[in-house]
């Protein structure tokens, strides 16, 4: 993730060209050494920056589809993982940025929308009947999928989400040199009030790098090493 020193993630509201321009590619040129067979986004990230951006065209299902996990390609080895609980994503094909796109639903989702990812052979699976539940969802993924390591990409809703079960390894941040000041703009891990709250967890500084144009590189592991 990449944030401001007061914790921002958007930039929308930085009004400056030339910030922009100076942070835009901070974390595209670093995000790549990391190995992981899978990147995680929530529903709004995704459709802000790589579905279509608007409602799907949906045909009639021409029968009940179970709500069981589906497999558009058994041949993919990387991954894009949108959390879609109600359906609502539109996709060009079943691959993004060149990684195969899976789907985690809940089973509101109708029969019309699994009949649509099924025709662009796009895969999906099933984590709670209305609220997704990330523990099943990560177990399904490992059991389905041969993917080991997920890279968890935002937005704060859906980190504070695994944040909350307990399901984060490490945090890698992009601290960016700018104070934002946005009032009600998302931070980096946001618990949503219909969640239980879990208590606060410690980090445990794995390494510090000050990488370009005064950006701290930081990454924690949430459990001590021996």
């Amino acid at each position: 993730m990449m944030s401001t020193v007061d914790g921002r993630i958007l930039t929308a509201d930085w009004r400056d060209e030339n910030l922009t321009k100076t942070f835009s590619g901070v974390f595209e040129k670093y995000h790549d050494q990391f190995e992981s067979q899978a990147w995680l986004c929530g529903r709004v990230t995704m459709e802000k920056d790589f579905a279509n951006g608007v409602d799907p065209v949906l045909t009639k299902a021409v029968q009940p589809i179970a709500r069981t996990a589906f497999i558009g390609n058994e041949n993919a080895k990387s991954f894009a993982i949108a959390v879609d609980a109600k359906g609502k994503l539109d996709w060009d094909s079943n691959k993004t940025g060149g990684d195969h796109i899976i789907e985690i639903l809940t089973e509101q989702v109708s029969d019309d929308y699994l009949h649509y990812l099924q025709q662009k052979s796009i895969s999906y699976i099933f984590a709670g009947k209305e609220q997704i539940d990330f523990s099943s969802a990560s177990e399904q993924l490992k059991a389905l999928f041969p993917i080991e390591t997920i890279m968890l990409e935002g937005g704060g809703h859906l980190n504070g989400s695994l944040l909350n079960d307990g399901l984060i390894d490490e945090l890698s941040l992009m601290l960016l040199p700018i104070a934002d000041g946005t009032t009600q703009s998302p931070s980096l891990f946001e618990v949503s009030d219909f969640l239980t709250k879990a208590p606060a967890k410690r980090l445990y500084l794995k390494e510090m790098t000050r990488v370009d144009n005064d950006v701290l590189w930081l990454r924690y592991q949430f459990q001590a090493t021996v």
